[in-house]
């Protein structure tokens, strides 16, 4: 080998061992302190009792406390464009869900980009969405609701956990299948909605099914249908929207946890290994199966899949509602 040849081969040897080291390094060492797990909604909602759920795991594998901040508002935008902008070292993540991929589709000022800005590291659960109502409405089922609407056209008001969220996308699309009008009442999450639904204040909600089960076997809320194309087996004798006589509706809401892009590939495994075992467990089906909650299991490249199989999905129902830009 010339002299030449041998400098340029030793060259590239090097740059090869270069960047093999740092990324070794980056999972050898990783974490090296507290990991904080950045959610968009408040305390009690799906995301967070997902978040913790995962964390307490996480924490236990990886030897590190997962802490759990929730950071509501503008649909999780501030909190994942806060993730966006952390470090690169797998030490700040992102429980991303269903709300961020339809607020990129009708919002095209957003300060970040889901396919640019985030490294995708696993699946954690979907949630159903279930239409309750107040008693006061007098409803007793989804066409008694529609009659209702249909007699007091833009009267009726219903919650969401905020503009661009999944359960504002159901009932934007619920006004479109069944031909009523309703009021809009976006707010933070859904402890904050649901609350304001116990007391009358809002007459309907489309809401994550943990904010509302436990009142509706209460008898303190009327829980007219689900989302989901199949029966809740938590609640068994609650129809799917398609029984209850609204066709093409089908909602669910589900997060991800995912990193800045840039993050190391090792490092990114080492996570998505700990959330996929953390989903798993036994631990994680006592707390999410009595929520009408179920686990997705999947790792960076089939989290990856499924954001642009859901952003084409919410991107045609957004087209539907009127609300795409």
């Amino acid at each position: 080998m010339s002299p030449v040849k041998f400098v340029v081969a030793l060259a590239a040897l090097s740059a090869a061992v270069s960047m093999a080291v740092p990324a070794a390094m980056a999972q050898g060492d990783f974490p090296s302190r507290p990991i904080r797990l950045i959610v968009g909604f408040p305390p009690g909602s799906s995301a967070d009792i997902a978040a913790r759920v995962v964390g307490n795991h996480m924490t236990k594998v990886l030897g590190q406390q997962v802490i759990v901040e929730s950071k509501p508002g503008a649909a999780s935008s501030i909190a994942a464009a806060e993730v966006a902008r952390a470090d690169k070292d797998g030490h700040t993540l992102f429980m991303l869900s269903s709300a961020n991929v339809i607020n990129e589709q009708i919002n095209p000022k957003l300060a970040f980009n889901i396919a640019r800005d985030f490294a995708p590291v696993a699946m954690v659960n979907t949630t159903a969405i279930i239409l309750a109502v107040h008693p006061s409405v007098g409803a007793t089922d989804v066409k008694s609701l529609i009659a209702i609407a249909k007699s007091k056209p833009g009267q009726l008001n219903y919650a969401s956990t905020g503009a661009g969220t999944v359960p504002h996308l159901s009932g934007e699309l619920f006004a479109v299948r069944t031909g009523v009008k309703m009021l809009h009442v976006p707010y933070k999450g859904s402890p904050e909605a649901a609350t304001d639904l116990l007391a009358g204040r809002v007459a309907m909600i489309f809401s994550p099914a943990s904010a509302v089960i436990p009142h509706g076997k209460a008898g303190k809320l009327k829980l007219l249908a689900t989302g989901t194309g199949v029966r809740l087996s938590v609640l068994p004798d609650l129809p799917t929207m398609a029984e209850a006589g609204v066709p093409d509706f089908e909602t669910a809401i589900w997060f991800g946890l995912v990193a800045p892009a840039g993050t190391p590939r090792p490092v990114i495994d080492k996570i998505a290994k700990a959330v996929n075992e953390a989903t798993a467990a036994p631990e994680a089906a006592k707390a999410w199966a009595p929520q009408g909650i179920l686990p997705l299991k999947g790792g960076p490249d089939d989290l990856a899949k499924f954001i642009g199989v859901e952003t084409k999905r919410w991107s045609d129902a957004a087209t539907a509602a009127g609300l795409k830009k």
